[in-house]
């Protein structure tokens, strides 16, 4: 039997033993305690491997073991979704190589097996963490795109509640920065939402609003063009004074929208107004 077949059928033969002391020097450079199911994990991918490596050290195959691949994807996607870091992974990638590298030139060695040969098979072996460190960072991108994808979604739900107060009457409080976009929302999100709920009188509140241009001032008039076209009453509480003159310099006129200090001043003039009725 050749040398470099000697080094091929001890990895698969020995593969889970091997991987065992792999594992256990890794964690001795790592010098950080792993959780015991994710050492046992990478006992069972690393035994896997093994014979994978030594099966393509025979055969001079040179594709990649589908199961250490989905390995990496794992590790990525579990270490977004706890909010980790990517760099928490990648710490442990060089004393991965270093042990792997020194496992198979002490058994090529062992073996006599020819420098041409271990060249090659150390090839392969950093090649394949190579493979594996870009599908654990890949992974860990799109998990953290998805999440954040995710939770922004919510945000947005978040940011434009219509709240019924009474029969026919809702508020939509606005909070934080009002933006382009938070201006987008409104239109697309509160406006379907006021007329789901048959509200006849939505008051916008801007109490919470931080600042505010004459961009979105003109958005925002927009938001009331609409609601009118749609039969529905807005009313503006909570507009401080630099706010009104942010949306006066932008050349929005606020006199066809009726005002009040706070919420409460418009739900009673709602009110007052049925009752007169």
């Amino acid at each position: 039997m050749n040398p470099t077949s000697a080094v091929a059928n001890e990895l698969q033969q020995n593969s889970e033993f091997i991987a065992k002391e792999m594992v256990n020097s890794i964690i001795e450079l790592i010098g950080v305690e792993i959780p015991k199911q994710e050492v046992d994990q990478a006992i069972i991918v690393y035994t896997e491997y093994l014979s994978f490596l030594g099966d393509s050290i025979k055969n001079k195959d040179e594709t990649t073991s589908k199961r250490l691949l989905e390995w990496s994807k794992q590790n990525g996607e579990r270490e977004a979704a706890k909010g980790g870091r990517i760099s928490d992974i990648l710490f442990r990638y060089p004393p991965t190589r270093v042990v792997f590298i020194d496992k198979m030139a002490e058994i090529s060695l062992r073996h006599g097996v020819n420098m041409e040969d271990l060249i090659w098979i150390n090839k392969r072996v950093n090649s394949m963490l190579d493979i594996s460190i870009n599908e654990t960072v890949f992974a860990f991108e799109r998990q953290t795109s998805k999440l954040m994808k995710e939770v922004q979604a919510e945000v947005d739900i978040l940011s434009t509640p219509v709240v019924p107060v009474q029969e026919n009457v809702a508020v939509l409080p606005l909070v934080g920065k009002l933006d382009h976009d938070r201006a987008r929302l409104i239109l697309e999100r509160a406006i379907p939402l006021v007329a789901n709920q048959k509200v006849q009188s939505l008051i916008i509140d801007f109490s919470g609003i931080v600042t505010i241009d004459a961009t979105i001032a003109k958005h925002i008039f927009d938001i009331h063009n609409v609601l009118r076209l749609l039969g529905v009453s807005s009313i503006a509480t909570g507009m401080r004074p630099e706010l009104a003159q942010a949306a006066v310099e932008g050349g929005v006129d606020f006199s066809n929208i009726k005002t009040f200090a706070t919420v409460k001043q418009a739900i009673d003039s709602l009110n007052k107004k049925d009752k007169s009725n």
